[in-house]
């Protein structure tokens, strides 16, 4: 799928890391680094916008190892980009750590992964039909 990309920052255009990756890599488009203190949200721009086909959505989502490693997270995540936004992409970073991170321009900071989608056409009725498990939910099923 060929998808439109306009490049403002100063770095290659986000690859994905191996033949089998589902993410591509979003990197930090910075004039100067910044540090995120304990539990301090900052917007990080990407210095990218993208138009996407109708029927696909683009999906911002954390990279694993900035969680594992340094509490470093998205909020909002997934971020959903709309088909029809043509705005730079931004990433919502969180340190839920108790040390400051730093982030330098180029890092990569975040997953995209370009995925499809439908739009849901509601039907009213007066009742659903009936399954095993009901409406029991937030650990109904309990362990195994």
């Amino acid at each position: 799928m060929k998808i439109k990309i306009v490049n403002r920052s100063h770095h290659a255009l986000p690859q994905y890391a191996t033949a089998l990756s589902a993410g591509l890599d979003l990197r930090a488009n910075l004039e100067e680094g910044i540090t995120l203190q304990p539990m301090e949200r900052r917007l990080v721009p990407t210095g990218l916008s993208i138009a996407l086909p109708e029927g696909y959505e683009a999906q911002v989502r954390p990279r694993s190892g900035l969680a594992l490693k340094h509490g470093i997270t998205l909020l909002n995540t997934p971020g959903t980009i709309d088909a029809d936004y043509r705005g730079e992409i931004g990433v919502i970073m969180v340190n839920l750590s108790d040390t400051p991170f730093n982030i330098a321009d180029g890092d990569r900071i975040a997953q995209l992964v370009i995925a499809r989608y439908e739009q849901a056409e509601w039907e009213a009725v007066e009742a659903l039909d009936s399954t095993e498990r009901g409406d029991g939910g937030f650990g109904h099923t309990g362990k195994q």
